[in-house]
């Protein structure tokens, strides 16, 4: 116990004096949580606070053009500008680029005309099919249907795909609105020979079913997830993994520095220092998860970010922290003792760092990944370790349902401690 209580304190004297490894361990992940949540958080509330600008250039002079326009103020996503209606494609684009627009439209000059040729057709048609033939749509009733003409929607190429698609859907919505209001005057007129009452029509289109959006988590919660539920515990995994930057190139030196051989003439065991560091280096990994999850749940309600919420089973939290730090530091030490340079193990240690991210589901959820690189998600520690926080923070888990995902993890931590025992039996270190 002593040359273990020794073989510590010489890892912490070694690590405090690593003022870059320190910083890259603490103070990059800080740096990097702040940053990515307030991002996301800006993404997540870009419908609700900030609105995208719209440039709508109206050609038509009809009634239908203008419903068009408030419908799309409607939605609640847009901010619209009416620009000139003489404007062409590029005098519209050159408005973009100066009101730092995201999007514009052009409304084409027959809208109007159109709408109402395609809705007689289409009254006419229904009405027919019930054997009701009505002199005012007699003469529409046989007409194919008709485009109302092309809706150019112009966009910046830096608009994200998704936040694209949602913008097409809306303005679908918003188009299908006027159509239907059209329709329906058509019909009700062709029926009864006058125009329909306006609180019967706002009653007929308002009258849509309410879609409920609840979270179904396993704790019974309805708490909404939010960015912060979300970045605190993937980023804090990598910071976790982070410290083969520090205990990597540790375990380099001594080996190049001859701190391996001077041992091996002591009366003792080089596996006494392999258990120290990690002792040492998984206290760290511990520290670094309380100093984020800390500053994620008293520190971001100063930063106008939303605090994070932490899980009720605190007992299961300290369990994954725990086992996530140790294969994180298994990791290192295996990294480190198969490297021959400092060069070598930060080089493949950060880079193997970010691709296990990246296929483990931190910087792309696994859902939205090709079949090939979900199941390569079930080699990377870090899915694991993702799948058990989020199995905590977001669905409001307990021990019991995490255990699926820790027993992985245990499993590459064997791995990981036989591979580096068989890494130092080769380097007759131990």
């Amino acid at each position: 116990m002593y040359k273990l209580r020794a073989t510590i304190l010489k890892d912490i004297r070694i690590l405090w004096k690593d003022k870059v490894g320190l910083t890259l361990m603490f103070i990059m992940p800080v740096l990097l949580v702040i940053v990515v949540t307030n991002i996301q958080n800006s993404t997540f509330q870009l419908v609700n606070r900030n609105k995208l600008s719209i440039l709508i250039c109206n050609r038509d002079t009809g009634q239908a053009s203008e419903q068009l326009i408030m419908s799309i103020d409607k939605i609640g996503m847009f901010k619209v500008i009416r620009v000139a209606p003489g404007q062409n494609e590029k005098q519209l684009s050159d408005a973009m680029h100066a009101d730092d627009a995201m999007l514009g439209v052009i409304i084409p000059e027959n809208f109007s005309s159109r709408l109402a040729v395609k809705s007689k057709s289409i009254a006419g048609k229904a009405l027919n099919s019930f054997g009701l033939a009505v002199d005012s749509i007699g003469a529409t009733a046989a007409v194919t249907s008709t485009s109302t003409g092309d809706l150019s929607i112009y966009y910046n190429p830096g608009l994200h795909e998704s936040l694209r698609l949602s913008v097409e859907g809306a303005m679908r919505s918003a188009l299908q609105m006027v159509e239907s209001r059209e329709i329906l005057r058509t019909l009700y007129f062709s029926i009864s020979e006058k125009p329909m009452p306006g609180n019967m029509e706002n009653e007929m289109l308002s009258n849509q079913t309410t879609v409920n959006m609840i979270p179904v988590s396993k704790g019974g919660t309805r708490i909404t997830p939010n960015a912060t539920q979300h970045n605190v515990p993937a980023w804090t995994i990598f910071a976790m993994f982070f410290v083969i930057m520090s205990l990597g190139a540790s375990v380099v030196k001594e080996k190049v520095n001859g701190s391996f051989t001077r041992l091996k003439t002591l009366p003792t065991s080089y596996l006494v220092a392999m258990i120290s560091k990690q002792i040492t280096y998984m206290g760290i990994t511990i520290l670094q998860a309380a100093v984020i999850f800390s500053i994620g749940r008293w520190l971001f309600p100063f930063m106008n970010l939303p605090a994070l919420n932490l899980p009720s089973d605190m007992l299961a939290l300290v369990v994954v922290t725990f086992v996530t730090g140790w294969c994180a530091v298994s990791y290192a030490i295996c990294v480190g003792v198969f490297s021959k340079t400092q060069e070598q193990v930060n080089g493949f240690g950060a880079i193997s760092i970010v691709i296990l991210a990246a296929i483990g589901g931190l910087m792309v959820p696994t859902f939205a990944m090709q079949d090939f690189f979900m199941n390569a998600a079930n080699f990377s520690p870090m899915h694991w370790c993702l799948e058990a926080y989020y199995k905590l923070f977001l669905e409001g888990g307990k021990l019991n349902d995490i255990l699926k995902n820790i027993a992985p993890l245990f499993i590459m931590i064997i791995v990981l401690q036989l591979l580096t025992m068989l890494g130092l039996k080769r380097k007759n270190l131990i």
